[in-house]
């Protein structure tokens, strides 16, 4: 009678991180709404293909009949000419709400991003529109409001659009590809090299006494542009203290478990 010894499968070990890196990010990461909107509208408007006409003052409108068909014309002041070429090229759409979502982006945009509204503040302003709503909704202020945003018009091109948009993306671009990523910490089993200004030296840090803390987010900012980015704060141990902040850092929550994983199975090791 023979038996056959099945192999014993190794034990798995934790996988070894010796490196992670955390870049900081500046507030233009979170204008990618204005050049994805600006495209957007961009396309929409050029597949339209409405024209806006370039016309004097004092342009009259007539009717004529051509056979059984009545048309109506532009009539130019005397003295005026008109170029077909150059005066009804550009491409522009009948829905006057486009300029006005797209500058409402815009502004929303710039408020998110200067306006830190971090914690308690951010559910303080949510309830507060939402209060707000409720008490134009009971005293029959919105239909004023609405017909009053009815009688904005804002018109753009669709070359406005795709400028705007492909100037606002190089530069976004350039900034998320090549600036931010001089200003980072790598943290390394025992120790952190930091580099917080473009162009400059790194430097060394020991892990040892380091806490690393990430503020409370922002939910406009953070979770609506940033997509789950958030602020973080690195502070080191000893005689000189140093306090580290890099702002805007992408994948927040995971890039922290790295860390915490890479110095726990370090202690293990040590042990």
């Amino acid at each position: 009678m023979s038996t056959t010894t099945q192999p014993t499968p190794p034990a798995t070990e934790r996988p070894r991180i010796n490196e992670v890196k955390i870049y900081s990010h500046s507030s233009l990461f979170y204008w990618w709404p204005v050049w994805a909107v600006g495209f957007i509208l961009g396309l929409l408007t050029w597949m339209q293909n409405q024209r806006l006409a370039v016309l004097p003052p004092n342009t009259d409108v007539e009717e004529r009949r051509v056979g059984d068909t009545i048309h109506k014309v532009l009539v130019l002041p005397g003295g005026e000419s008109f170029d077909k070429d150059k005066d009804l090229h550009l491409r522009t759409t009948k829905h006057r709400g486009y300029g006005v979502f797209f500058a409402t982006v815009l502004l929303l945009v710039i408020v998110i991003t200067n306006v830190p509204l971090r914690g308690m503040w951010s559910v303080l302003i949510i309830m507060l529109i939402v209060l707000l709503s409720i008490i134009f909704a009971l005293a029959g202020w919105w239909d004023k409001i609405l017909a009053a945003i009815t009688l904005l018009d804002i018109r753009i091109n669709a070359g406005g659009y795709f400028f705007l948009g492909t100037a606002l993306l190089i530069i976004w671009l350039v900034t998320f590809l090549v600036f931010d990523r001089q200003i980072y910490i790598i943290f390394q089993p025992g120790s952190f090299k930091v580099c917080l200004e473009v162009g400059s030296g790194e430097k060394q840090y020991d892990t040892i006494g380091m806490t690393i803390e990430k503020e409370r987010s922002d939910l406009f900012r953070h979770w609506i542009l940033g997509l789950g980015s958030g602020d973080m704060v690195v502070r080191t141990s000893g005689a000189e203290r140093h306090e580290f902040r890099l702002n805007n850092v992408l994948f927040i929550g995971r890039k922290l478990q790295l860390v915490e994983e890479m110095q726990r199975v370090r202690q293990e090791r040590n042990t």
